[in-house]
């Protein structure tokens, strides 16, 4: 669960859609410095996941299909990213050499504790708090 360009530029994406509007690619690009090569396949998650909806063709772009107010800075990273955890280790799938000779592993287990209380914050950061900077220090 990190913060790669590419969820950076898919914040981008909504920043540039907050008005409610529809707005060619190429017009998201260049306001929000989003490199072409990027734009297209974040377009294709935030679609998927129904965040916003994409017309083709000569008059088309996108436009927001959601209330910013209701979607998480949690939930945008898991769309871009599509990765499960913040660390190998924290995959149920991950074979650790050094649990299965050792049993317990406290560095496994902070890092469990972190990415709990790291999930959390995100999951109550709104997209309209994260782009309106209403994020409590």
């Amino acid at each position: 669960m990190l913060f790669t360009r590419e969820t950076d530029y898919a914040i981008r994406f909504f920043r540039a859609l907050q008005d409610g509007k529809q707005h060619s690619v190429s017009e998201i690009t260049k306001k929000e410095f989003v490199p072409q090569q990027f734009a297209y396949k974040i377009l294709r998650k935030l679609s998927k996941a129904g965040f916003v909806d994409v017309t083709r063709g000569a008059k088309g772009g996108c436009r927001l299909n959601v209330d910013l107010d209701e979607v998480s800075l949690y939930e945008v990273i898991s769309v871009v990213e599509q990765k499960g955890t913040f660390v190998a280790c924290l995959d149920p799938n991950f074979d650790c050499p050094y649990r299965e000779s050792n049993g317990e592993c406290q560095m496994h287990n902070n890092l469990g504790v972190i990415e709990d209380k790291l999930v959390g914050d995100l999951r109550n950061i709104s997209l309209k708090d994260m782009l309106q900077g209403n994020i409590a220090g």
